[in-house]
């Protein structure tokens, strides 16, 4: 039975046997405590040997999902698609790509997920469409057709008008050139040229990604229609892309220029005016209330990159009547993110102080960044290092969210040679910028052929060379494993009182190497890691209690009988439960 069958069958038999309640029972939305595993589709599993994966791979393997412990799947988009941005190019959002499979296996993976409890997000992009969708082939085809206003559209300026920038030079059509300085997020121009209607249309990303005017109501109204297509469906929520980027300045004014060039040579900007506009706000208020008319705590989930912690409180709204997860990518992906006790202290901390008192939702591992353990490994101890990631992601009071692979230590593949580069991020940007095909390989089930991805030996991308002995088969053969310790946290996480619901409270808060929390509860539970490649004494401040080991990466303090003149192993996580 589902956890909201059984409340509710409980609440029944109470009132039956003439049980009566002296207050209102709450209970808490089930994405307040969610673990959630990111699935790219193209990766997991491909159950029809065509070397890519699809949904009934997925499917196959939602048992290996409840074994690892996440109560939440992630799909990034598997609408139909022309593939120049792998499924953030949409050309129909009320159907499934043919590469991936029908409606029908759609349905069928949301019921099996529902069946093992397991709620399943799919992923929205709501700024953009497909160049090749039908509202944007009509709207590009003529001025005066009923889609013409439904995407960002402008004559251009004279060439020869003062102040074009050489950006805008090199793209001059009739004379015009685009009517601003804004850059596509891939390189180059963010303005394309349609000789059918003699104007530019704005893509923040490829051109082939066309921006939606969300200024034209119409645009909104079939936006969350074909969202409530999925919400009938049975999707438990979103995640949205790049959301914040809906609005432009309808002056079209220049963002500022800060100095130097990015990886495609173009002039680094400050997006000022195009943007976080004020009119995204007010957007996620509309969509709020209308997710809110659906039953059963559907949530959204926002792609929210923010160079500080306290950015993201807007996002929640200021009634609690926006998105109710932003994403906090700050620790994992933000400018100068390192493996350093001080660097995560500041960050978790932030969080339980500057979100007034909302859930964050903590990231360390997605599809377009090369993975955690690569980025804060050191080549010799990144699986050690991993296991302090994987305790900060399950131990904070948040969210949490990993990324297919991560649990099993999967590695960053990057591609050596131009000529083997799928994304075009990668082929546009080489040698600078190599693509996002590394942190994307197929999904390492076991030693097999293909790492058990595929019956076909031409995969979409490679299978890792490190597939024999880094795979989900060997990994649960292998009590000391990173895939157990992923496992031992997320029983810990979902079980235990203190790490499902209490507070967090920071302890030793001056030390460099080591960074000591403890959740708060009727039976507290410390988590102590040592950041360092030397041994580190634990002032944990709470000595002389009976102590339970719930977790540790090192067998010695396993063995430890108290707190009380413990030294920490290098690169070691300790989980105790104590008597206060």
């Amino acid at each position: 039975m589902h956890p909201r069958c059984r409340f509710l069958a409980g609440l029944a038999l109470l009132a039956t046997c003439g049980l009566s309640f002296a207050a209102t029972v709450v209970r808490d939305p089930w994405w307040k405590h969610a673990s959630i595993l990111e699935i790219y589709p193209r990766s997991y599993a491909d159950s029809n040997g065509d070397g890519t994966g699809d949904l009934d791979g997925i499917t196959a393997h939602l048992d290996d999902v409840s074994r690892l412990g996440v109560d939440t799947i992630w799909l990034t988009p598997m609408y139909p698609s022309p593939q120049v941005d792998f499924g953030y190019d949409i050309a129909d959002y009320r159907s499934v790509d043919p590469r991936y499979g029908t409606l029908a296996d759609m349905d069928r993976l949301i019921a099996q997920a529902h069946r093992r409890h397991i709620h399943v997000l799919l992923d929205m992009v709501l700024n953009h469409t497909s160049d090749k969708h039908p509202w944007f082939m009509a709207s590009a085809a003529s001025r005066d057709n009923p889609k013409a206003d439904w995407y960002v559209w402008n004559d251009g300026l004279d060439a020869a008008s003062p102040g074009v920038t050489p950006l805008q030079k090199r793209n001059v059509h009739d004379g015009k050139v685009p009517p601003n300085n804004w850059q596509s997020m891939f390189g180059g121009s963010a303005w394309t040229w349609v000789p059918a209607r003699k104007q530019f249309y704005y893509h923040r990303f490829y051109a082939q990604q066309p921006d939606l005017n969300w200024r034209n109501p119409a645009v909104e109204k079939a936006m969350f229609d074909a969202m409530r297509f999925w919400l009938d469906r049975g999707v438990d929520g979103f995640r949205l892309d790049a959301i914040s980027t809906l609005f432009e300045d309808p002056q079209l004014r220049n963002d500022p220029e800060r100095g130097g060039t990015n990886p495609f040579g173009d002039p680094n900007l400050d997006y000022r005016y195009s943007d976080k506009l004020p009119e995204v706000h007010d957007v996620m208020r509309r969509l709020r209330a209308m997710v809110d008319t659906y039953p059963g705590d559907r949530v959204l989930v926002g792609e929210t990159y923010e160079p500080t912690t306290a950015n993201l409180v807007p996002w929640y709204g200021r009634h609690n009547d926006e998105l109710q997860l932003p994403m906090d990518l700050l620790p994992g992906f933000g400018w100068g993110a390192r493996f350093d006790a001080r660097w995560f202290r500041q960050h978790l901390q932030g969080a339980q102080t500057q979100l007034k008192g909302e859930r964050t939702l903590l990231v360390f591992d997605n599809h377009d960044n090369p993975r955690s353990i690569d980025r804060f490994g050191d080549g010799t101890h990144d699986v050690a290092r991993a296991r302090i990631v994987a305790a900060l992601l399950l131990t904070n009071r948040g969210v949490a969210m990993t990324y297919y692979g991560a649990p099993i230590g999967m590695t960053t593949s990057t591609p050596t040679r131009k000529e083997d580069v799928r994304d075009p991020v990668g082929i546009t940007g080489w040698p600078k910028e190599k693509g996002r095909d590394g942190e994307r390989t197929p999904m390492q089930w076991n030693a097999g052929p293909q790492a058990g991805f595929s019956s076909n030996p031409d995969t979409w991308l490679p299978v890792a060379a490190n597939y024999r002995t880094v795979n989900v088969a060997s990994e649960l053969a292998d009590p000391s494993s990173l895939l157990q310790w992923y496992r031992k946290l997320l029983a810990l996480r979902r079980d235990n009182a203190a790490l499902r619901d209490g507070a967090m409270t920071f302890v030793d808060t001056s030390n460099p190497d080591v960074l000591t929390y403890v959740r708060e509860g009727e039976t507290p539970v410390l988590v102590a890691m040592n950041f360092s490649g030397e041994p580190r004494p634990l002032a944990s401040g709470q000595t002389g209690h009976d102590i339970h080991t719930l977790a540790a990466s090192d067998a010695s303090l396993a063995r430890a009988t108290t707190l009380d003149g413990t030294t920490l192993p290098p690169y070691s996580v300790w989980l105790v439960s104590f008597q206060r």
